[in-house]
Order: C-alpha cells, then structure tokens, then sequence
C-alpha cells in the first residue's frame, strides 16, 4: 500500500465487462472546522470504470478501496502540469526575443499550450490505457 495512491469508492456498477465506482474528492477546504462559515468548501464525485475481475467478491453498493501505482500520479502531474509549464516558459522567453509585441508573444504562448492539450486529447485513449486502477 505504501506506493499505491487508494480512495474509498462505493461500487455503482457491475456488468461482466466494466465496474462503476464513484469517489468522493475532497478539497482541502471540505476538512476545515470552519467550512460552513466561508462557504468555500468542495466536494466533487468522480466516476471511473474499470476492467471487472471475474473472481471479485464485492457487489454493487458495498464500499471498497480504488488504487492505482504512485508512479501514474506522478506521471499524471507530469502530464498535465509540468510539461505545459516547460512549454509555456520556453514560448514565452524564446517568442519575446523574436517579438516586441507582449500580445503576440502571450498569445502564441497561450496557443502553444493549446496544442499541446488537445494533442493529449486526441491521444486519451492511449493514455486510458496507461493509466489503470484496480479494487483491493
């Protein structure tokens, strides 16, 4: 358990291909004493469908852990913040030195990272595959 990533999950769905479990994702605000005063607290459900083990013990409606490897989280951040950053700053210093306009240069940069996440878009799919979880 010490390098898995783990959320409690509630099993919606169970067919002989795919199981439904729903997460319950917590903010940081969600867990403070004063939640009810600031009106800041969030809490988001997550559906996620994975492969069903043919000899799994559970059934829709029983909670049960979610886990995935710590290094697909550390890949996900990679993913979806770092390289955009690295993108975004080398467009930004590299596109000023060319330009004199900050518009053309903030744009393009802007745009750069466009293209970049709808490169991952149109390779989710291939990520799905990456990125597997499992019941324990």
């Amino acid at each position: 358990m010490k390098n898995n990533i783990t959320h409690k999950a509630k099993v919606i769905e169970m067919t002989p291909d795919f199981t439904t479990v729903e997460i319950l994702v917590n903010s940081a605000c969600s867990e403070c004493h004063a939640k009810g005063l600031c009106g800041m607290s969030e809490t988001q459900e997550k559906v996620i469908s994975l492969p069903t083990d043919p000899y799994a013990s559970y059934n829709v409606g029983d909670e049960v852990v979610l886990c995935t490897k710590m290094s697909m989280g550390m890949k996900a951040v990679w993913i979806s913040y770092v390289i955009p950053l690295i993108i975004l700053m080398i467009l930004i210093l590299s596109l000023s030195a060319v330009f004199d306009s900050e518009v053309v240069t903030g744009l393009a940069s802007v745009g750069g990272v466009a293209v970049y996440y709808l490169m991952i878009w149109l390779l989710r799919d291939r990520l799905n595959n990456e990125f597997v979880f499992f019941i324990k």
